[in-house]
């Protein structure tokens, strides 16, 4: 079993107890057996060995971009508690909307002494895109603290989280209705530049937070909506291109806020725990429950 290099020495001891093998880096490896690897992206030249491919990432787009994913390689990936830090990250933004913290605090650098306006959340209408795991641990949070949840998903179907789940063509209603409209979709052939005017030309003054992938954004659109007033602001934590130009376009959107990719980041636990889960998956005979269809892309 090998990791990437850049695995941490805790992570390797508690794969290698999880597994009952030893766990080196792709280099220690002469070849010749099944092999399963654990980490960002596949390592050249372990294709033909691999059996078991475990991503220590929730996207998997990196993945399977370039040539078709191998017949016979099983692809699972790691979501572990991250699907709960993103809905935080969303969270605090929206709060940080509401209670006008930056106001604040830039009226105390100037000294000035001034209530202002602030609202609650509770009532208010998100629609969030994709209804997998990180998607519902969104709507739960949200749901949590009084916002009704709208979810899209490529299946409609119930899913206790959701107040409601639809499908593409039913979304547009909704996002007309929306204070908060939030992207947790994965990359797909799909899904790349889903948000277009269409879409975006929809809103009514909604906030957009993307925590999803940044090439399901048209940025075109993007900027025509917050310039027209479509939406009100963008929260964007993933891009494109990371980091971006310091001449690329994104920086000079209009009330938009621009974190580096932080929303969920992934710990040592969540990958230890998720490769747990799959393996007792396996030995029972049951499909791992983070596996991956490649033809879909998650």
């Amino acid at each position: 079993m090998t990791v990437d290099a850049r695995t941490s020495g805790d992570l390797r001891e508690r794969l290698s107890r999880i597994a009952g093998r030893p766990v080196v880096t792709p280099d220690a490896v002469g070849g010749g057996g099944p092999l399963i690897h654990i980490g960002p992206v596949v390592p050249e030249g372990i294709l033909t060995d691999l059996v078991w491919f475990h991503s220590t990432n929730a996207g998997v787009d990196a993945v399977l971009g370039g040539s078709p994913w191998p017949d016979g390689v099983m692809l699972t990936r790691t979501v572990g508690r991250m699907g709960r830090r993103i809905a935080e990250y969303i969270l605090a933004w929206m709060l940080e909307e509401r209670q006008r913290t930056s106001l604040y605090r830039a009226q105390q650098e100037e000294r000035r002494w001034e209530r202002q306006d602030v609202d609650l959340v509770d009532g208010d209408l998100a629609v969030v895109f994709g209804a997998g795991r990180i998607g519902r641990a969104i709507a739960e949070l949200l749901r949590s603290v009084g916002l009704r949840v709208v979810g899209v998903a490529a299946t409609p179907r119930a899913i206790p989280e959701f107040d409601q789940v639809v499908g593409a063509p039913e979304a547009v209603t909704h996002v007309s209705r929306a204070e908060w409209l939030v992207s947790a979709l994965p990359l797909t052939d799909d899904t790349r530049g889903y948000f277009g005017r269409s879409l975006l030309g929809a809103a009514r003054g909604a906030c957009f937070i993307n925590v999803g992938r940044g090439e399901t954004v048209r940025y075109d659109a993007l900027g025509e909506a917050l310039h027209g007033g479509r939406l009100r602001r963008a929260v964007l934590d993933v891009l494109p291109d990371e980091p971006p130009g310091h001449d690329d376009p994104v920086w000079d959107l209009p009330r938009t806020v621009i974190t580096p990719h932080t929303a969920g980041v992934t710990a040592d636990s969540d990958v230890a725990e998720d490769f747990r889960a799959c393996w007792e998956s396996l030995r029972r005979g049951e499909r791992p429950p983070t596996v991956v269809d490649p033809g879909r892309g998650y």
